[in-house]
């Protein structure tokens, strides 16, 4: 499955030959002018990574960020933007971006800084009907990303990296911002609820996904 990229860009030239150039490393690329389309486009599919433009109508890419960010948006982000101030690229990375590249730049580096983000061997973990991208925490089931709040987070990536290995209480409760036992069983059950994953309790031992 090829890595899917939302790109937001209002100057329509450099948004189609950066998508000419991902496209022809085997990314599907996902045009957006405006941080409303870009929002909506977000929220109706899954990607592996951002590519934003700070300048762009209706909602700019700060904001469109911050908000995704909110709504628990993992994905991971790189701004690229003709703003070269300061207090700009403290708050993109403020605000949970991973990358910012100034303008005017070689289309050639983002597409290496894409590269270094994306094409990680063996960087996907399949089980059942799920898909886990551990370098993005970027995970599928059927296709569709399915968003984790943070102690899910934690615990899936603890539970599909140790498949058919039993993991005790303590390692699990190393997991929870408020460590207890009820914490800890009620973080499971909606684990197991929004993802489907088979942990079983073995009692007096720990926990087991086969």
């Amino acid at each position: 499955m090829n890595k899917k990229i939302l790109l937001l860009e209002d100057d329509t030239l450099l948004a189609q030959t950066l998508q000419e150039l991902l496209s022809s490393q085997g990314y599907d690329v996902i045009l957006a002018s405006t941080g409303d389309e870009a929002a909506e486009t977000s929220y109706e599919n899954g990607f592996d990574l951002y590519i934003f433009d700070i300048n762009v109508p209706d909602i700019n890419g700060l904001d469109l960020l911050e908000s995704l960010r909110d709504a628990d948006d993992r994905t991971p982000t790189i701004f690229i933007s003709a703003l070269v101030d300061l207090n700009s690229i403290a708050t993109a990375f403020k605000i949970g971006a991973e990358d910012y590249i100034k303008k005017p730049f070689f289309p050639e580096e983002l597409l290496i800084r894409v590269d270094a983000k994306l094409k990680t061997k063996n960087a996907t973990i399949s089980y059942k009907d799920l898909e886990y991208d551990t370098q993005t925490k970027t995970l599928r089931k059927d296709g569709h990303v399915i968003a984790l709040g943070e102690v899910q987070e934690r615990l899936f990536d603890l539970f599909i990296h140790n498949i058919s290995k039993v993991l005790t209480k303590e390692d699990l409760l190393d997991c929870l911002e408020k460590p207890s036992s009820i914490a800890l069983r009620v973080a499971i059950t909606k684990l197991k609820q929004t993802t489907g994953l088979d942990i079983k309790n073995l009692r007096g031992i720990g926990y087991i996904v086969e």
